[in-house]
């Protein structure tokens, strides 16, 4: 990976941390001594093992200076472990943001706004996770509509990047409030 060789000159974080559950998901927070040794307070992606399993995730903040990742169900069966269990990790940086999901509504309205669409297909894959986040930072259908709407207007103006946008707070609704992620939902973390 020859283009990520300035993210990659810092060694390995290694450590240990705990699997949590949040509602539904499962998910591990990096503990603030490893947190504190990535390049960003913000969503930063990293290559790494679990439990010697091989991954690569987008970190996001916790709204605390930490940061966490969500655990899918073919991560947790392949480290082997599930919430409460603490695994082993090595994480690195990398440059590589790989394509975001873009959910149906934003997508349409993309395609809808071939203006848009274009500016969106000039910026870079991180940019477009910035877009997404702030997209889903909301909860009620209608703001998330109207941030899709002034996405697609901004994108037509050149901006590049969501506006007064905080990157050092938790945006998944799903898994956090007023900015921070959630505590586990259950004693224990399990």
């Amino acid at each position: 990976m020859a283009n990520d060789q300035g993210a990659r000159n810092m060694s390995a974080i290694r450590f240990k941390a705990k699997m949590s559950k949040i509602g539904s998901w499962n998910l591990l927070r990096l503990p603030e001594s490893a947190s504190a040794k990535l390049p960003s307070r913000g969503m930063t992606m990293v290559e790494g093992t679990i439990n010697g399993f091989r991954f690569q995730a987008a970190l996001e903040p916790d709204g605390k200076g930490s940061h966490w990742f969500r655990i899918d169900k073919t991560m947790r069966e392949a480290a082997g472990a599930k919430a409460g269990d603490t695994v082993t990790l090595a994480i690195e940086p990398t440059r590589d943001w790989p394509e975001p999901k873009v959910q149906a509504d934003l997508k349409s309205a993309l395609t809808a706004d071939p203006q848009a669409h274009t500016l969106w297909m000039d910026i870079t894959p991180m940019a477009r996770w910035d877009w997404i986040r702030w997209i889903g930072s909301t909860k009620q259908p209608e703001t998330r509509r109207r941030r899709i709407e002034v996405a697609c207007s901004k994108l037509k103006a050149g901006q590049r990047r969501p506006c007064c946008f905080n990157r050092s707070l938790c945006t998944d609704p799903s898994v956090s409030q007023n900015g921070v992620l959630l505590e586990p939902s259950s004693p224990g973390g399990v």
